[in-house]
């Protein structure tokens, strides 16, 4: 029988655990698929837990906190033409883009609604409400839709997709 992992230690405590299942009436596909679904939550688990709290670390501006749960190098896709708009390599590239959305709000963008948060595997889909106004009278009213990757406990990717493109892309200016 072939050892489903690698190191001495777990493959002879899963040969054991074979050989016991074997004559309780399971299979070693039954077993693989059982250590499957488990890694599969697990994953999902952890994945929804990082963005749970990156979103929370958003609604408090808990900048430590996002700076912890974002990968250094994740690429973050924010859609238009605007100031705001294109691909952030780094986390750094990140909190200057939020750093200038702060600016052009007066610094009264907030993340107000996390209305859905749906999971698979390592991605995580959120349908967020924003809200800021500008001093001279412009308003952001918008649904977006942020995909999240997440490896190792870190926010690797995130692709921005906005419900009014036309309505942030006024509000960001170019």
């Amino acid at each position: 029988m072939m050892p489903l992992f690698k190191t001495k230690h777990l493959s002879i405590k899963l040969t054991g655990v074979l050989c016991l299942l074997a004559t309780t009436g399971y299979s070693q596909a039954q077993l693989t698929h059982s250590i499957y679904q488990s890694t599969t939550n697990n994953m999902k688990n952890q994945a929804q837990q990082v963005v749970t709290e990156f979103l929370n670390a958003v609604q408090v501006a808990d900048i430590e906190q996002l700076n912890t749960l974002l990968h250094p190098d994740v690429e973050w896709s924010q859609p238009g033409n605007s100031r705001i708009s294109g691909i952030k390599h780094s986390s750094n590239e990140v909190f200057q883009m939020v750093g200038k959305m702060f600016e052009l709000s007066a610094n009264t963008l907030k993340l107000t609604d996390i209305k859905s948060i749906c999971v698979s595997g390592n991605k995580v889909a959120c349908l967020l409400h924003w809200n800021a106004a500008q001093p001279a009278g412009g308003i952001l009213d918008v649904d977006n839709i942020d995909v999240y990757t997440v490896e190792n406990g870190k926010i690797t990717k995130v692709e921005v997709f906005t419900a009014d493109e036309s309505k942030e892309e006024m509000f960001w200016g170019d």
